[in-house]
C-alpha cells in the first residue's frame, strides 16, 4: 500500500511540472510559416476586399496560406481600390487592398487610422482587341495613348491601324487601376467614358477588350500571365514587362497596398508577412506581380 501510494503521489507532482512548463511556454509570436513558435496552429477569420488588379496575388497567396494554417480562414472580394479602403475604414473587413494610397481616396482623419503594409509593385499595361495589334498597332507614343483614352483619336487609321473605330473599354472613378493609369499613362488626362463598357472588375474588362473589334483597355500584368485573348501595346517602344519596370524603363506601375485598421491582429499579421517573405517572391513574379526590393527606382 505504501509503494502504491508512493507511485501515485509521484505521477501527480510530474503531472503538475509538466502543466507548469506548458503554463511558461505560451509565447505566441508567429515564425515563418504562419504558426506559432511553440507549433501550435494559428486560428481566425481574414476578411479583405477592393484592388481587382490586387485580388490574384491575394487569392493565391491565401491558398498557399490555408495549406499551411488549416484553422484559418481568408474571405477575399474585389470591388475597387476605394471601396476596399472606405470598408476596411469601416470596420466591415479585415484588409482594404488598394493600387493607391488611402489619402487618395479617403479624407485625412480616416486615412490616419489605418496602417499602409506595401506588399508588392504592380505594372498596368494597355491592351488591345487582337485585330488591333494584327493590323499594325503594337506601340504608341504617350501622345497617341493620352489622344485615344481622352477621346480625341476616335479611328485607328490615325494612329497606323484600321479603319475601324476605337472602342473604349474604361474603369469606374473609385478604380485604384484608373488612377494609376491616368497618373503615368494619361499624364494625369481626365480619360473618356464609356458607360456601356464601364467595369471595375479586371476579368470583365479582359473579356470585353477580347470579344469586341477595335477595343482598347488597360489591366494589370497579372491577368495577362499566360494570355493570348489580347494583345499588348508599349508605350513610345518600351513593352509593359516585369524587366523594364524594374529598370525604370516602363512607367505605369505603382507599389500594391493592403491596410488594415490600426495594427493587425496576429493572424493577419502572419498572412502580411507571408506575403512579403522571400519565400513567396518567386511566386509573386511568376503572377505577374513585382518584388518591391528589386525597384531600381522608388519614384516616378
Amino acid at each position: 500500500m505504501k509503494m502504491k501510494k508512493f507511485i501515485a503521489i509521484m505521477a501527480v507532482c510530474g503531472l503538475a511540472a509538466s502543466m507548469a512548463a506548458g503554463c511558461g511556454n505560451s509565447k505566441s509570436d508567429t515564425n515563418g510559416s504562419g504558426n506559432t513558435d511553440n507549433g501550435s496552429e494559428l486560428s481566425g477569420t481574414i476578411t479583405a476586399a477592393g484592388s481587382s488588379a490586387l485580388k490574384p496575388l491575394v487569392d493565391d497567396a491565401a491558398d498557399a496560406f490555408l495549406d499551411e494554417n488549416p484553422d484559418v480562414s481568408i474571405t477575399v472580394d474585389a470591388g475597387g481600390s476605394g471601396e476596399g479602403l472606405k470598408q476596411v475604414s469601416e470596420g466591415t473587413v479585415t484588409i482594404g487592398n488598394s493600387d493607391v494610397p488611402a489619402e487618395d481616396k479617403l479624407d485625412a482623419d480616416a486615412a490616419a487610422e489605418l496602417v499602409d503594409h506595401q506588399v508588392c509593385v504592380i505594372t498596368m499595361a494597355p491592351i488591345v482587341n487582337n485585330d488591333v495589334k494584327e493590323a499594325g498597332v503594337d506601340s504608341l507614343t504617350k501622345d497617341q495613348l493620352i489622344s485615344i483614352f481622352t477621346g480625341k483619336t476616335t479611328n485607328w487609321k490615325d494612329v497606323g491601324g484600321p479603319d475601324e473605330d476605337i472602342v473604349l473599354v474604361t474603369r469606374p472613378e473609385s478604380s485604384g487601376t484608373r488612377a494609376t493609369f491616368q497618373e503615368y499613362a494619361l499624364d494625369g488626362k481626365e480619360e473618356a467614358s464609356n458607360a456601356s463598357m464601364e467595369t471595375d472588375d479586371s476579368g470583365v474588362l479582359l473579356k470585353n477588350v477580347a470579344d469586341t473589334k477595335g477595343a482598347i483597355g488597360y489591366v494589370a500584368l497579372s491577368y495577362l500571365v499566360d494570355n493570348k485573348d489580347v494583345a499588348t501595346v508599349a508605350i513610345d517602344g518600351v513593352e509593359p514587362t516585369l524587366e523594364n519596370t524594374y529598370s525604370g524603363e516602363y512607367p505605369v506601375w505603382t507599389f500594391e497596398h493592403m491596410y488594415t485598421k490600426g495594427e493587425p491582429d496576429e493572424v493577419t499579421k502572419a498572412f502580411l508577412d507571408y506575403i512579403m517573405s522571400d519565400d513567396y517572391g518567386t511566386q509573386m513574379e511568376s503572377l505577374g506581380y513585382g518584388v518591391s526590393s528589386k525597384m531600381t527606382v522608388t519614384e516616378h
